[in-house]
């Protein structure tokens, strides 16, 4: 006969395995809306061939490129049309249906025919698509993570809310798979043809297994036993908003500059593709990993202790890695400096991202994470690349990507000393060594 502590111990282990089944649904939608945006930007060289060609124009891939970034323009509205469902409706509704947006854009993409079948509706269709995916990922950050946060033990939700970041950069790592492994298989006038078309289909046959994992999750926003703290009860001011903004415009160009790495070795440094690409694939496998420790680590040692020691490393290794992968151009130096900055990177961006999230009131947590994630993205993510590479033709300086990393730091630096610290572990402590019963409470959720 089962004693009752046997039974306690079931019940928690049920409740576990509940939660992980409900990350896991959150992650697995939330990494498959990226592969299906991140396999565009890979693929815009074939999909100019499709939908762009010679005869029409000679520079294809700006106008393939300008229709990618155009999504960029969605996200916002997005962000508020989405974001705003799910502070009213659940957060459950607005992550089906961004979900299902995005099933619609990523199918379209990969069947609306060619310019050489139905003329210049092909490029305008194209677009339509693409615009629908970009409103539709728009509005899947801020729901998403809301249901993460408030689903998560207390004590856990840094380790929670980094399934956003490491299932984003697992598709991207999955998403560059896929790319190589039919660039391997095919000729690059059938990759040019359908096989960019094929790497669309895959993700969209996940489509129907995720609305369904999705449709099963509970709702967090009216739930009484949701995680909460930190933000509740505190009205949202102008400087929280500012420096909210400003974080995640930190996170887009560390991001984008890190990436930038494997662009710089081909244009700077002259070193071949598939080198590049391993650097690339070094980049998403090192985050995969750094996302989720760093996590953990916030979860007992604090968000901002996290977050200024990896922003402390970054201020110091950025301009050194570059200046020795410049000297030295290699396969060696080239992927260890490519670890090193994605790994430090994730250490900043991913315990920065559960702290603003804590911040915010649950009745708005889900719309504001959606407006200030999309509108910092668009802003400084959207300009990153194009920055680095407008100030590298001009200077001729191979350090350009390493001081626009170290601005981007300096910046988010200013505001993660003026944050309050949101980890309740934290929060606890500061209760029990000033015997303050208001901060206990807060602490306590």
């Amino acid at each position: 006969m089962q004693t009752r502590t046997e039974a306690e111990g079931d019940e928690g282990n049920n409740l576990k395995l509940i939660a992980l089944k409900d990350v896991f649904a959150i992650g697995i939608g939330n990494g498959l809306e990226f592969y299906d945006w991140m396999t565009f930007a890979f693929f815009s060289l074939q999909i100019s061939h499709s939908f762009f060609p010679k005869e029409l124009t000679s520079n294809g891939l700006i106008y393939s490129l300008a229709i990618f970034g155009a999504g960029f323009f969605m996200r916002p509205l997005g962000a508020i049309v989405i974001g705003s469902l799910g502070d009213r409706q659940g957060r459950k509704p607005a992550m089906l249906l961004s979900f299902g947006l995005m099933g619609v854009g990523v199918i379209g993409v990969a069947l609306t025919p060619s310019f050489a079948t139905i003329g210049f509706a092909a490029p305008v269709i194209l677009l339509g698509f693409r615009l629908v995916q970009g409103f539709a990922l728009g509005g899947e950050i801020g729901p998403s993570t809301a249901a993460l946060l408030e689903m998560a033990p207390l004590h856990r939700r840094g380790q929670y809310v980094a399934m956003q970041f490491a299932t984003q950069n697992l598709s991207t790592v999955v998403a560059g798979g896929v790319g190589f492994t039919l660039a391997s298989l095919l000729t690059p006038e059938e990759l040019g043809s359908w096989g960019w078309r094929v790497a669309f289909l895959g993700g969209a046959a996940i489509v129907p297994f995720g609305l369904m994992i999705r449709n099963r999750l509970p709702e967090t926003l009216h739930l009484a036993g949701a995680s909460e703290q930190g933000g509740a009860g505190r009205p949202v001011t102008l400087a929280m908003a500012v420096g909210g903004l400003l974080l995640i415009g930190q996170g887009s160009t560390l991001t984008y500059s890190v990436d930038y790495i494997s662009t710089f070795a081909q244009d700077s440094l002259h070193l071949s593709a598939k080198l590049a690409f391993g650097a690339a694939l070094i980049n998403g496998v090192t985050c995969v990993i750094c996302d989720v420790l760093s996590g953990m680590m916030s979860d007992r040692l604090g968000r901002r202790p996290v977050v200024l020691t990896a922003q402390a490393l970054l201020l110091l290794t950025a301009i050194p890695v570059y200046l020795l992968i410049s000297r030295h151009p290699g396969i060696g130096l080239l992927y260890a400096g490519s670890a090193l900055l994605a790994g430090l990177k994730s250490f900043v961006i991913g315990p920065a991202f559960v702290a603003m999230t804590e911040s915010l009131p649950k009745a708005i947590r889900s719309r504001g994470l959606s407006i200030v994630y999309a509108l910092g993205l668009a802003i400084f993510g959207g300009t990153t690349q194009f920055g680095v590479k407008a100030l590298l033709d001009a200077t001729g300086s191979k350090l350009i990507p390493a001081f626009y990393m170290t601005a981007a730091v300096c910046i988010g630096v200013v505001v993660i000393v003026k944050m309050r610290e949101t980890a309740p572990v934290k929060i606890l402590a500061n209760a029990e060594d000033s015997a303050d019963p208001v901060l206990a409470a807060e602490g306590a959720g």
